[in-house]
This record gives C-alpha cells, sequence and structure tokens, in this order.
C-alpha cells in the first residue's frame, strides 16, 4: 500500500500549532509523511528543534510575515489569511501530485473552514481537527442546530442552567465567551459557523478530537450527525507514554524561556511549588497581577510564574511592571516562559493556577497536577467546569461581581484548598486517576491509539469520502 500524505494546516498561533504538531508526530508513527503548513510568521518564530524523519514545513506569507499587532485590522487579517492560504493550499497539493507523492488526506484546524472548500475542489478527502474538548464542540454544534435562540436570550442571566442533549448542565458563565453581547471578537462565531456548515454537507463528517474517550466518552457520542473521534491528548511522548523519550517539547513554541527554572524545582520537596501561568494570549490587568502575587508572598509557599513581556514595549516604560515584582522575585522564580509539560511533570509542583486553555488543562491532567482555574475568554469557562464539577481535579475561582477581579481572599482560599486538606488530597488523587488514564491511551492497543489507526487505514480504504464543493 502507497505511504498515506497527510496535509495538516493549523492558524498561526501557538495553542493551534502545539497540538497540530504533536498530531504530526503521531500520523507519523503509523508510517505516514507529513507536510505541516502556516504562516511564515509563525514559522520563524516556532522553536528550532529537530524535525523528525516524516515530517516536512511549507510556511506560506499571508501577508503579515512579521506577525499580526494589536493595530492591525482582524478583519483584514482573516480575509488574507483565507485567500493567501488558499492559494498556497491549491499550489503544495499541486506541486506534491506533480512530483508522484500526492496528498491523500487534508486536515485543518479551527478558524479555517476554507482549508475545506480547497479539499473538496481538488477531490481529496478532509477532516477538521479539532482542538478544544468534545465538550466545547457539541456546544457550539447546539448553538447553530436549533438552541441559538434560547442560550442568546439566557446568556445574560447567570442563574439559568442549560440543557444540551449528552452535555453536562451548564451556566452562562461555563458557555463560550463568544456567545456573550459584548465579545470583542465578533469575527470568531460567524467563522465557527461557516465551519459547522462545512460539516452539514456531509453525511456523518469525521471529526478528530484532542481528547480520549475515558475523559469524555459522553460527549463524544453527544451529536448523532457527527463521527467525533478522541485521539489526544497530544502531549510529547517523554511525559505521556514514554515511547519516545527524545519527543519532550511540541516544537510549535512561539515564546522562548530561560532554563535555570528547572534546577530551582529540582531544589524544592515534592508538591509545595504553585505554578503560575496563564498561556500565550490572555493578558490580566495589573491590578489582578499584583492581588495574585501578593498571596503568594503572604501565603509563603514556594512559586513559579510566568510573567509575559508585552509585545508593546511598556514594560520599558514601567507601565505594566507590578509594584512587588522585585520581592516577588526574591520569594519565588519569575520566568518570562518556559517548557509548561516539562514543569507540570516535575514532582515538586504541587498546584497549577491557570487560564484553563485546553492545551494547559491536558498537560495538568498528563501531570497529575491540580488546578485553581482562572478562565479568561473562548472556551475556557467550559473547561474550569469540567475540571471542577466533571472530572474534579480542581476549582474555579469566582469573580467578582461588576468588577473582572478575583480578590486576595478568594486566591487565598482556592490555593489553601487544593494544597491542603481532605479536598486537595481528593483532587490530587482524582489528578494522577485521569493521568493514568490518559497514558493508557495513547499506548499501544489504547483507545486513542486503536482510533488514529483505523483512521488512516479508513483513508487508505477510501472510506473518508470527499466533502462535497
Amino acid at each position: 500500500m502507497a505511504q498515506h500524505h497527510f496535509l495538516i494546516v493549523t492558524f498561526p498561533a501557538q495553542g493551534h500549532i502545539n497540538p497540530a504538531l504533536q498530531f504530526a508526530k503521531r500520523l507519523i508513527s503509523t508510517g505516514s509523511h507529513v507536510t505541516f503548513v502556516t504562516t511564515v510568521s509563525a514559522h520563524r518564530r516556532m522553536t528550532k528543534s529537530s524535525t523528525p524523519d516524516g515530517l516536512t514545513f511549507a510556511p506560506f506569507s499571508d501577508g503579515y510575515d512579521d506577525g499580526l499587532k494589536p493595530t492591525d485590522d482582524a478583519q483584514h487579517f482573516l480575509s488574507e489569511l483565507r485567500r493567501c492560504g488558499s492559494e498556497a493550499l491549491i499550489d503544495i497539493i499541486q506541486s506534491h501530485g506533480n512530483k508522484g507523492r500526492p496528498v491523500t488526506c487534508l486536515i485543518y484546524t479551527l478558524i479555517l473552514p476554507w482549508a475545506a472548500d480547497v479539499a473538496s475542489n481538488l477531490q481529496i478527502p478532509s477532516a477538521l481537527l479539532w482542538i478544544q474538548p468534545a465538550t466545547v464542540l457539541g456546544v457550539y454544534y447546539y448553538y447553530f442546530h436549533g438552541h441559538r435562540d434560547v442560550i442568546t436570550s439566557n446568556i445574560s442571566d447567570s442563574s439559568y442552567c442549560f440543557e444540551l442533549p449528552g452535555l453536562p448542565l451548564l451556566s452562562s458563565r461555563d458557555l463560550p465567551s463568544f456567545f456573550i453581547p459584548s465579545n470583542p471578537h465578533p469575527l470568531v462565531l460567524p467563522t465557527f459557523e461557516e465551519l459547522f456548515q462545512k460539516l452539514d454537507r456531509e453525511a456523518k463528517p469525521t471529526v478528530l478530537v484532542n481528547t480520549f474517550d475515558a475523559l469524555e466518552g459522553s460527549a463524544l457520542r453527544a451529536v448523532d450527525k457527527l463521527n467525533l473521534i478522541g485521539i489526544g491528548p497530544f502531549i510529547p511522548s517523554a511525559f505521556l507514554d514514554g515511547k519516545d523519550p527524545s519527543d519532550k517539547s511540541f516544537g510549535g513554541d512561539l515564546f522562548h524561556g530561560s532554563v535555570d527554572y528547572m534546577e530551582w524545582l529540582n531544589s524544592k520537596p515534592e508538591s509545595s511549588v504553585v505554578y503560575v501561568s496563564f498561556g500565550t494570549m490572555s493578558v490580566l490587568s495589573k491590578p489582578q497581577m499584583e492581588e495574585i502575587g501578593n498571596v503568594l508572598l503572604e501565603s509563603c509557599i514556594p512559586f513559579l510564574w510566568v510573567i509575559r513581556q508585552p509585545e508593546n514595549g511598556k514594560e520599558e516604560k514601567g507601565e505594566t511592571e507590578l509594584n512587588n515584582i522585585e520581592e516577588l522575585r526574591r520569594e519565588g522564580m519569575i520566568v518570562p516562559w518556559c517548557s509548561q509539560v516539562e514543569v507540570l511533570s516535575h514532582p515538586s509542583v504541587g498546584c497549577f493556577v491557570t487560564h484553563c486553555g485546553w492545551n494547559s488543562t491536558l498537560e495538568g491532567l498528563v501531570g497529575g497536577v491540580p488546578v485553581v482555574g482562572f478562565p479568561q475568554w473562548s472556551e475556557q469557562g467550559t473547561n474550569a467546569k469540567l475540571i471542577e464539577d466533571v472530572w474534579k481535579t480542581g476549582v474555579r475561582m469566582m469573580v467578582k461581581d461588576g468588577e473582572g477581579i478575583v480578590e486576595s481572599d478568594e486566591i487565598k482560599r482556592c490555593l489553601q484548598m487544593v494544597m491542603g486538606g481532605d479536598r486537595g488530597k481528593e483532587m490530587k488523587k482524582n489528578a494522577m486517576k485521569w493521568k493514568d488514564l490518559a497514558r493508557e491511551a495513547v499506548m499501544e492497543g489504547g483507545s486513542s491509539d486503536i482510533n488514529l489507526r483505523e483512521f488512516v487505514e479508513k483513508i487508505g480504504n477510501g472510506g473518508l469520502r470527499v466533502c462535497e464543493p
């Protein structure tokens, strides 16, 4: 049988690139070849780690080769990404075909519905790679299929419970932030709608999901009209199944950090360190950062805190410098970035204070680390709901009404709950359970391993249909 050739195209953000790259490595392990497509700006900033055999990169210019600036027009950016990306995919696919290495399947991530059009026009099978939980996919599906009015009418009512088939009961704060009228990203929801319209053109389309059967079995079966396949979690092998000890990083990090934090962690007792990080995109206000900092100092708990350098240069003017930064640097460890999956796998880490992005959520699960959740936007509220009420591996901080600030007493309550007492022990026990189940899923004969191999075999047998244009 001829070698499969997958073309993976992903949005140029670290939270999209990292899981897609890890998925590419999984495909390579099945004997497939992968061509990985993203923008020039993202490719330039990616960690220059060694490229595994079977993986090639094909970056394209979207006209934003120096990256998207805060002052750039988002609509123009997405429009150019669509236009340039479509042209690039056509060129790449035709070029490989002419060289006798035809693309056998195109895989695309969120915010790129136009990639499905390219595949259908060139008569190539395609599949969506969903890099958020299956629960969130279900929420969006139902929003666009009959539940839009009830969600829109009750999204501002904090006491209302949304009942969506096959999903947990959700309140308004548990739903994606793009449903909220004041949402500052009005282009996202129409893009998701277009994505589901593409899926609706096909009978029972396959959607690959970065989750695993034991974690989200009900959600994976919640939507009858979609074939959701759990093939995750997408975590470097060295920290998951150990099949490839050299696979210690995603390879898609767009930020670069220091190395001395691992030596610092090595000096700390087991489960004693609070690790604080809010991902690649969330930006907390200076007052909120200082509330967190004051609690960390008062608690006398060792902490490792990722504080990203602002890209707009404000740090140089002192506009974002925390008043207590020097004391924080003396008492804990402050870094601009780090290998999060490595940190969360370190035995000294006992708590993860996080924005609850899906990649971070999975990394916490795989590390067996209990969580204090502080969701900011997008699907993070849903992830926090799953963490606290479904998997019971953490607690969600409560935001004071009207101010958007979590006060020090609430931060202290959550840290004390996770780091001590019976509730904290139960969270740790649950976290370790999910860690073991995640490893089992990707081991040979595990659910995600079987699901992925069946998907690849399905393509070889012509079982993945070409979507109608």
